[in-house]
């Protein structure tokens, strides 16, 4: 199943469920809710919840190349896969233009 987040700002953020999810646990939003909103006035706490996030997870990543590092190890696990923050900044930069243009984003609608 995929979660859709929709604004008239931007094109639509497209993500599998568990990663959308994952993104509306961030959000501040219950993770099981089929659909909701994000409304302008929640936007700037949104955004600033988000960036967090991906700070966190890159501060993460940083740690664990250096571990890997130290140990001799690849620094890549095989196959790469793709992080918190590289599937954050879309819908980062969809809340911002919805911010923006001061119209809300939703999903599941």
């Amino acid at each position: 199943m995929l979660i859709v987040f929709k604004s008239p700002a931007s094109g639509d953020v497209i993500m599998f469920e568990k990663n959308g999810k994952e993104m509306l646990g961030v959000l501040g939003k219950d993770p099981s809710d089929a659909k909701g909103i994000v409304t302008v006035e929640q936007l700037p706490g949104a955004i600033a919840a988000v960036k967090t996030a991906i700070e966190a997870d890159k501060a993460r990543l940083a740690a664990q190349a250096a571990e890997a590092e130290a140990d001799e190890a690849e620094a890549k696990p095989a196959g790469g896969g793709v992080s918190f923050f590289q599937r954050a900044v879309p819908l980062l930069e969809l809340l911002e233009r919805s911010l923006k243009d001061k119209v809300p984003v939703t999903w599941g609608v």
